[in-house]
């Protein structure tokens, strides 16, 4: 790659790069102005603190249509989310009903616990398509089912899943549905109680255009999550009992609040370009390329027959070149950032039949443009083209 060229930035999935420039200058705007520890003092800035994530809390509860800001619980990441909830609903002798489509941010604190012997646990698969069947989710709920937990948005096949169809069958049956939707915020519309989601897990730094560090979990009134870290609220310091108010019963310690300001800069820039318009460019970008891929001698797609329902994401392998090589070519020779392997999510590769090495991963932002897809494809037929002569 020749020094200075812009990298083609194809690993959206990941993290989302470059954030806008908009998001970036509010984040240290307002973090130079109110950048203090919320809620711990009496002082006037601190209160000011405070009332600026209790903003945003009223924010992201409206975004994903919640219906109490008190239970927006603030965290690091959805991997951290999904572990507070997780830890913070599991019983001995109850069961968990997921698939295999998730991401090990769900798949591994779930077979900790399998592994100890403390709960149950069924894996619904996918069809060819890389969709969850509803009555496959009906099927497996026992009366002993503690929650369902489903990927929304596939980070390896970028299936969205018919999530309205399988709340209505665990509200049917008195089952939470938790939903971790790190890669559709920002990209499709999340409706919490339309669609009888009991709580979701969210990042920041993904396609809701924050900075890393940021993310948390948005849960239902009425679905209460047990108390699994302990420390200090800014509420009643003289208790040695963590308080059990939201959101402080699943806080602890001082909040990010850099990541807070970054997190609502990002969700209003969205807001401002509008969700429906950029789902529909990043789509438009990844129908040119699944068409030339398709077409092209040597290369295999999955899941991409249709891009209904479908992020902004396509995965495919080079026949006879290992995935890794195939990264690492686009790197090296085109100054194409892509991701290659098992992308942290084992199961998908092994109903796929890609494991153990997986398959190359293209993911589209805001940022990318047509002319960056010509390249790609360019460069992927050059990949094929000497495979096929090699």
């Amino acid at each position: 790659m020749t020094t200075g060229t812009r990298i083609i930035y194809a690993d959206n999935a990941a993290t989302t790069f470059p954030k806008p420039p908009e998001v970036l200058s509010e984040m240290l705007e307002v973090y130079t102005k109110k950048g203090v520890s919320p809620g711990r003092g009496s002082y006037d800035l601190s209160i000011e603190a405070e009332n600026l994530v209790d903003e945003v809390r009223r924010q992201v509860c409206t975004f994903f249509n919640g219906d109490d800001p008190s239970r927006v619980v603030f965290g690091y990441n959805a991997t951290d989310a999904l572990n507070l909830i997780i830890q913070g609903l599991i019983e001995p002798g109850r069961h968990a009903v997921s698939s295999c489509l998730e991401h090990n941010s769900v798949l591994r604190p779930l077979h900790y616990f399998l592994q100890q012997g403390v709960i149950g646990l069924d894996l619904v698969s996918f069809d060819s398509e890389g969709f969850i069947d509803p009555g496959d989710v009906a099927k497996t709920i026992r009366p002993e089912t503690r929650f369902v937990i489903i990927n929304h948005g596939s980070n390896v096949v970028g299936t969205v899943q018919p999530v309205e169809q399988i709340g209505d069958v665990c509200v049917e049956r008195g089952v939470p549905l938790i939903l971790d939707v790190t890669q559709t915020a920002g990209i499709v519309p999340i409706d919490m109680q339309k669609w009888g989601v009991s709580a979701i897990a969210f990042t920041g730094h993904k396609s809701l255009y924050g900075p890393t560090g940021i993310g948390g979990l948005v849960a239902r009134v009425g679905l209460d999550v047990r108390t699994t870290r302990f420390g200090g609220t800014g509420l009643d310091s003289r208790s040695l009992i963590h308080s059990q108010s939201y959101p402080q019963r699943l806080e602890a310690g001082t909040i990010n609040i850099l990541g807070v300001i970054g997190l609502s800069a990002g969700i209003r820039y969205i807001e401002r370009q509008g969700l429906r318009r950029l789902y529909e460019e990043k789509m438009v970008l990844t129908r040119r390329l699944r068409d030339g891929l398709s077409a092209m001698e040597g290369v295999k797609l999955y899941c991409a027959r249709s891009l209904k329902n479908h992020l902004p994401l396509l995965l495919c392998n080079v026949e006879g070149i290992d995935p890794e090589q195939v990264s690492t070519i686009l790197d090296g020779d085109f100054g194409i950032a892509t991701r290659a392997g098992l992308h942290c999510a084992p199961l998908v590769h092994q109903e796929l039949g890609t494991s153990p090495r997986g398959a190359v991963r293209f993911s589209f932002g805001l940022f990318n443009t047509p002319e960056e897809i010509e390249k790609i494809l360019r460069a992927m037929e050059a990949i094929s083209r000497s495979q096929r002569k090699g």
